[in-house]
């Protein structure tokens, strides 16, 4: 049995080895509904990766735009998995200015008492959309 990493790797094994998926088949469920890109190509589970690569994932409201760095078929300590890839300074950016507005909607338009958003604080809301371009 040979020590050396593999040249290619299947995409949401990768996936599942850099640790933005818990489990393969939630990897596989991102890439089905067309939530991973490679190489800006929409592409399916058993597509075979390298180092080089650059894969768009999007979780949630964030989107982690990688080179991969390294390739693995097993799942190790997060320290290892971090080794696998390099995020994008762009994606670091984006992935900031996505927080602080969510963070900024959230401490803005939440009621303190816990009721229902009035019609005046809903259209606050949706002009802080229109302003920060969230639509």
């Amino acid at each position: 049995m040979s020590a050396e990493p593999p040249a290619r790797v299947r995409l949401d094994k990768w996936l599942w080895a850099a640790r933005f998926f818990k489990t393969r088949p939630l990897a596989v469920e991102a890439i089905d509904g067309g939530k991973v890109r490679v190489n800006d190509d929409r592409v399916k589970r058993a597509k075979q990766i390298q180092v080089g690569d650059r894969v768009e994932i999007r979780l949630g409201p964030y989107l982690h735009s990688v080179v991969v760095q390294g390739l693995s078929e097993r799942r190790g300590p997060a320290p290892e998995a971090a080794k696998l890839y390099q995020e994008t300074p762009e994606s670091v950016r984006e992935r900031e200015r996505v927080a602080f507005q969510l963070k900024a909607a959230h401490v803005l338009f939440v009621p303190e008492n816990n009721e229902r958003p009035t019609k005046r604080d809903r259209r606050r809301l949706e002009d802080f959309r229109k302003k920060s371009g969230w639509e």
